[in-house]
C-alpha cells in the first residue's frame, strides 16, 4: 500500500493484510483460470490479465522510493486495463474468456488509495472516476447477454462504491487528525503563555521592584544596595529554574503539579518570598488555612490552579499596590475549595514599578478555573483595596 497515505498504524497493518491476503487470492484465481485452459497461451485474451495487466496492477499500488507518481502509475493502469477490455470487446467471437481477478483487486486499492491521499479533492476525483471506469467495463470481458452484464456490471458497482467510502473514510480520519492536532498545537501554546507568565512574570516583577530600590538608596545607603544584588541573583535564579521546570513539564506528556501533595508549604514560602522581597518591608503578606483545608484532598490540577492563583495574586498586588498589605485565605468544603486573596489599598506615596501595567494573567487564570468547572471573581473593594476569589471542585472534571 502507499506508505504516504494518511493512516494510523492500525489502519495500515489492517489494509496491508487485507491487501496481501486480497492479492494471494487473487493470484490464486487468475492462475487457475489459466491452468484450467485448453490453450493458455493460445489466446491472448486469456494470459494477459493474469500475467501482464493483474501483476501491473499490484505493483501500481505499491509505493517505493522509485516508484513514480501515483497519478503517473493510474494512468498506465487505467489505458492498458481499458484497451485491453476494448480489446477482448471488438475482438473475434469467443476470445473473451478471461476477467482478471489480480487486475480488479488493483483497480480497486489503487480507487482507495487516490481517495484517501491529502491531495486535492478535484484531483483524487479524477483518479478515482477513471479508475471506476475501468473497473465497471471489467465484465464486458465475459460476460456474452446482458442479463449477464447487469448482473457483473451490479457486483463491480458495490465493489467500486465500497472502496470509494473506504477512501473517503480515511480521508476523513486524517482531517480529523489534522483538525485535533491544530486544536493541541493552539491548546499547548495557551498553556505556554500561561505557564510563562504564571512562573517567571512573578520573579521578574520582584527583580524589577529590587532593581528600582538600589537605584534609589545607592546613593543614600550604599551599604544596603549588596543585600539586594544578592535577592536580584537568587530571584533570577528562581526565574532560570521556573524556566527549566517549565520545559520539561511541558515535554512530558502528562503532567501534574510541580511538587505535588506540597501546596502548603508552597504557598507559605511564596508569602514569605513575597514579604521578603519588599523593597522597603512596607508590604506585607500573611497566610491563613482553615483546618478544613489542611486535610482536604486536593488533585494536581486543583493543586497547581490554587499555586497559580495566589501567584498571579501577589504579582499584580506588587504591580498595582505597592505597600499594600494582603492576606490569602484558604478554606475548603466538602466540595469545594475556596482561596481568597485580598489586599488594601496602595500606600500613599509609593510608586508602581516599570512593568506595572496590566496583562494577561486574570485571563489565563479565568481560563484554568473555568477548566476545572471552577468560579472565579476579581474586583474591587468598597472601601478600597482589592480582592480575587475562586472556588474548585475537589473532584476535577474528567478530560473526554
Amino acid at each position: 500500500m502507499e506508505s504516504t497515505l494518511p493512516l494510523t498504524p492500525a489502519v495500515r497493518r489492517l489494509l496491508l493484510i487485507s491487501g496481501v491476503l486480497a492479492f494471494a487470492g487473487a493470484f490464486y484465481s487468475d492462475m487457475a483460470v489459466l491452468s484450467n485452459s485448453r490453450d493458455p497461451f493460445g489466446a491472448p485474451a486469456i494470459w494477459l490479465p493474469c500475467l501482464v495487466t493483474g501483476p501491473l496492477a499490484g505493483l501500481a499500488v505499491l509505493e517505493r522510493p522509485w516508484s513514480p507518481s501515483l497519478g503517473k502509475r493510474v494512468a498506465v493502469v487505467v489505458i492498458v486495463s481499458l484497451a485491453l477490455t476494448l480489446w477482448d470487446v471488438f475482438q473475434s467471437a469467443g476470445g473473451r474468456t478471461a476477467w482478471g481477478v489480480q487486475e480488479t483487486c488493483g483497480l480497486l486499492f489503487l480507487i482507495v488509495c487516490t481517495t484517501a491521499r491529502p491531495e486535492q479533492p478535484t484531483t483524487a476525483a479524477t483518479w478515482a472516476f477513471v479508475l471506476g471506469v475501468a473497473a465497471l467495463l471489467l465484465p464486458l470481458r465475459v460476460a456474452q447477454h446482458w442479463p449477464e452484464i447487469i448482473a457483473t456490471g451490479y457486483i463491480m458497482t458495490v465493489a467500486v462504491a465500497i472502496s470509494i467510502s473506504i477512501g473517503c473514510a480515511i480521508r476523513a480520519l486524517e482531517a480529523r487528525k489534522e483538525r485535533t492536532a491544530r486544536e493541541v498545537r493552539q491548546s499547548e501554546r495557551l498553556a505556554l503563555a500561561r505557564e510563562l507568565h504564571d512562573l517567571i512574570a512573578h520573579h521578574m516583577t520582584g527583580v524589577i521592584v529590587q532593581a528600582n530600590a538600589a537605584l534609589t538608596i545607592h546613593t543614600a545607603a550604599p551599604d544596603k544596595v549588596g543585600p539586594i544584588l544578592r535577592n536580584i541573583v537568587d530571584a533570577s535564579t528562581e526565574t532560570l529554574e521556573s524556566t527549566r521546570r517549565l520545559v520539561r513539564v511541558l515535554r512530558e506528556d502528562h503532567h501534574m503539579a510541580l511538587r505535588p501533595g506540597e501546596l502548603l508549604t508552597e504557598l507559605a514560602e511564596l508569602v514569605a518570598a513575597y514579604s521578603a522581597a519588599s523593597a522597603h518591608g512596607d508590604s506585607t503578606a500573611r497566610l491563613e488555612v482553615t483546618a478544613a483545608a489542611r486535610t482536604a484532598h486536593l488533585s494536581g490540577e486543583v493543586e497547581i490552579s490554587l499555586f497559580r492563583l495566589v501567584q498571579e495574586a501577589l504579582t499584580n498586588v506588587r504591580r498595582h499596590a505597592p505597600g499594600a498589605c494582603t492576606t490569602v485565605h484558604l478554606d475548603a468544603e466538602p466540595q469545594w475549595v475556596r482561596v481568597t486573596v485580598t489586599n488594601t489599598s496602595p500606600a500613599p506615596g509609593a510608586t508602581r514599578p516599570i512593568g506595572g501595567h496590566g496583562g494577561y494573567g486574570l485571563l489565563g487564570l479565568r481560563e484554568r478555573v473555568e477548566a476545572l468547572d471552577g468560579t472565579m471573581h476579581a474586583g474591587g473593594l468598597p472601601g478600597g483595596g482589592w480582592q480575587l476569589q475562586a472556588a474548585l471542585p475537589l473532584v476535577t472534571p474528567a478530560v473526554s
